[in-house]
């Protein structure tokens, strides 16, 4: 089997519509096909201790069910659970969303966690034995793929929490493609300003604990964290000084993202996003959509004549439809899944198995 990949959303500014952004596209995507006339099978992977897209794409029932079910894998937190002592992986118990989506849904209690990723970390350039470390950092990694697995998946699409903790560091060595979402703000700007060395860092030090193990007992994810472009969350904006304030911010975020996502010292810089092919999208708020999108709990360019959808808000869903198909099928382009994937190769004998 060949592994899936892994097409990760991170910034680590909050408000960004970053859940957002994921939860419209994993749903979009499986309503797809490539350019062979097969439909994308998505895997949503909620790796965020806040478990926000889990609670996008249930209901409250649904993840009180969900949460206080004993079974094992039934979140993310429960299929790394067993590491906590001796035990090994779990197969996640992938919820079915869609024929054609699937969830790993996430978990508050994820954050525990955190800890035992990062004492691992410099565990993995350590002299003794390798085999659990490498197997606490990977993974959110072999679970993700263990899913994939179960649905035949063409794409897993994570969504992770603001923030450059062991969690994110550890979801991001499973990732091969990054995408940034973006505010028109100061924060979004100072954020791309330390994400881009943080990638770097985790890239480098990530190879050099591969270089480590030279001969792996097991599958390892590359940790490529290949940024293919940002995505600005537009503002809805009348009045002539927030449109000011807008583009001063939102103009500065090619050479921002160039200089700290790419390391592109020297310009010239585009001057706006729209004239920058790293920009993948100007994503709109649809701010009326939301709350009707919410009640009917599905994305808004789903939203029919009975959930409310008439008028202006017709003619707003039909925009969020041609809006999120251009940028799915712009990102499908930019990772290259229509000709093909690539990756280490998987047994199923190196997936998790419940004991």
């Amino acid at each position: 089997m060949i592994a899936v990949p892994v097409l990760t959303f991170f910034n680590h500014k909050s408000g960004v519509g970053k859940t957002s952004l994921v939860y419209h596209l994993a749903w979009m995507l499986s309503q797809m096909k490539d350019v062979d006339g097969n439909p994308y099978r998505v895997l949503a992977c909620d790796l965020d201790p806040q478990a926000n897209l889990t609670a996008a794409f249930l209901d409250e029932e649904q993840l009180e069910a969900l949460w206080e079910d004993g079974s094992r894998g039934s979140t993310i937190s429960k299929c790394v659970e067993p590491l906590q002592k001796v035990g090994d992986l779990l197969s996640p118990a992938v919820q079915k969303i869609s024929p054609s989506l699937g969830l790993i849904p996430g978990d508050l209690a994820l954050s525990w966690f955190e800890d035992r990723l990062s004492s691992e970390w410099p565990e993995a350039r350590g002299s003794a034995d390798l085999y659990r470390p490498f197997r606490i950092l990977t993974a959110f990694w072999t679970v993700m793929q263990a899913g994939a697995a179960q649905m035949d998946a063409s794409i897993i699409l994570a969504d992770v929490g603001p923030n450059l903790g062991a969690i994110n560091r550890s979801a991001l060595i499973a990732t091969n493609h990054v995408v940034v979402p973006l505010g028109a703000d100061l924060f979004s700007l100072q954020g791309l300003r330390n994400l881009g060395p943080t990638l770097r860092r985790w890239r480098q030090d990530w190879k050099k604990s591969l270089d480590n193990w030279s001969e792996p007992e097991f599958p390892l994810p590359y940790g490529q964290m290949q940024p293919i472009g940002y995505v600005v969350q537009q503002h809805s904006v009348r009045l002539s000084r927030p449109v000011r304030a807008y583009d001063k911010w939102v103009n500065r975020m090619p050479e921002a993202y160039a200089k700290n996502l790419l390391g592109k010292s020297e310009g010239p810089f585009p001057e706006t996003p729209q004239q920058d092919p790293h920009c993948l999208a100007t994503i709109k708020h649809f701010r009326s959509l939301v709350p009707m999108a919410q009640e009917a709990r599905k994305p808004i360019f789903d939203l029919t004549v009975a959930d409310g959808a008439i008028g202006s808000h017709a003619a707003a869903v039909r925009d969020a439809r041609k809006d999120f198909r251009e940028l799915a099928a712009l990102l499908m382009e930019r990772i290259g899944l229509a000709a093909g994937m690539s990756g280490p190769r998987l047994s199923p004998a190196d997936m998790p198995q419940d004991p």
